[in-house]
């Protein structure tokens, strides 16, 4: 039994192709390593750079999206942390994602005042919900129950509670 096993693994033994490093030969591996050399060099970098950058835009778009009053400043802050090499970048996302209480003991509100522009052009299309303008009207009147209302938000509060008004005619004549 161990004279046949032997003789099995010697017949395999001759039987085997001579190995190669590499499936390729020739020109074909020096045009291979041309490629390789050239994405290495050039398409990786450029690649971590964009999702460097991705990444490091990440806070700016979310306190774009959340209407954070500060948002300019943590733009700010996430170009300063691409030149300091990311390390700023946790504060900033960090900054994104908390909500603004002195700003809002400050100013009355904890929304950036392009959130009231948004809210005008959608109460104009009549897209917003009875729901969201009475609570836009809530929030306005609490700002100016805090102090003075800037006159963009003053015009657009009296905006807000002139539709009602001319509401009730309308569905009258209707009826």
């Amino acid at each position: 039994m161990i004279v046949q096993r032997l003789l099995a693994c010697w017949i395999l033994a001759l039987a085997a192709v001579p190995a190669r490093a590499s499936f390729l030969s020739g020109e074909a591996l020096d045009t291979m390593a041309d490629v390789l050399a050239i994405v290495v060099l050039v398409v990786v970098p450029a690649i971590v750079i964009v999702l460097f950058w991705i990444v490091h835009v990440l806070p700016e778009k979310i306190a774009h999206k959340r209407h954070h009053p500060q948002r300019d400043a943590i733009t700010t802050l996430c170009l300063l942390s691409l030149v300091f090499g990311g390390l700023l970048w946790p504060l900033a996302w960090i900054w994104a994602y908390t909500k603004p209480i002195g700003y809002r003991l400050a100013y009355g509100t904890d929304r950036h005042p392009e959130y009231y522009d948004e809210m005008a052009e959608k109460h104009r299309e009549g897209r917003l919900s009875r729901e969201e303008v009475a609570h836009l009207r809530e929030e306005l009147e609490a700002m100016e129950a805090r102090g003075a209302l800037p006159p963009g938000l003053r015009a657009l509060k009296d905006e807000l509670v002139r539709p009602k008004i001319a509401e009730k005619p309308a569905r009258n004549q209707a009826a």
